[in-house]
């Protein structure tokens, strides 16, 4: 609510809203906006899923993603999904008056901390390249894992088969060197990843 009054009292028209990934798309199709304003934490069908498909109509718009979600593990993700900017919402809305402004403009929006990559000293993998090396399902699935979703469940919010998501945690077993899904959920939290 006071991102709708504050973007209006900037003088922009909202033209639609929702709370999921599944009528965001619909509502691109519908209004095709000059700019979405998205959370990836958004349910039905994940941001960066969203992203990806909004890119892939090739209508002439941005997206700026607005998240509480951590911008060292997203903001790439999210750049290279197809948005535009990406905003913490830590940063309160003065920053995102500044990232829409900048999108609207033609500018990119991206915290420069985002496309940063760190090795610890013995040259092993730190977290936050782990987290790099999932693909954006792979990401989707650790996280509703992590929020104590089935795989029935998991499998109806992201529209993919339950073999599919058994795949998809088999994946990330290997790729984050856990043993068990507690080790996945464990990951998960330390990296503010829920």
């Amino acid at each position: 609510m006071a991102m709708r009054v504050l973007l209006e009292k900037e003088g922009h028209v909202i033209v639609g809203e929702t709370d999921n990934g599944v009528d965001a798309l619909s509502l691109v199709k519908d209004l095709i906006p000059d700019l979405v304003v998205l959370d990836i934490g958004i349910p039905r069908l994940d941001g960066l899923e969203v992203i990806s498909r909004i890119s892939a109509f090739e209508l002439p718009l941005k997206v700026l993603v607005l998240t509480g979600q951590s911008a060292s593990l997203f903001a790439m993700r999210c750049m290279q999904a197809g948005a535009s900017g990406f905003v913490c919402k830590q940063g309160g809305l003065s920053e995102l008056i500044s990232a829409v402004n900048a999108v609207v403009a033609g500018y990119n929006y991206f915290p420069s901390t985002a496309v940063r990559q760190t090795r610890r000293n013995n040259g092993q993998m730190d977290d936050q390249e782990l987290i790099q090396r999932l693909s954006d399902r792979e990401m989707a699935v650790l996280q509703y894992l992590a929020n104590g979703y089935s795989n029935k469940e998991i499998s109806e919010q992201m529209f993919i088969s339950n073999k599919t998501v058994s795949t998809y945690k088999t994946r990330l077993l290997l790729k984050l060197n856990a043993h068990s899904l507690v080790d996945l959920i464990e990951f998960a939290k330390r990296n503010a990843l829920v």
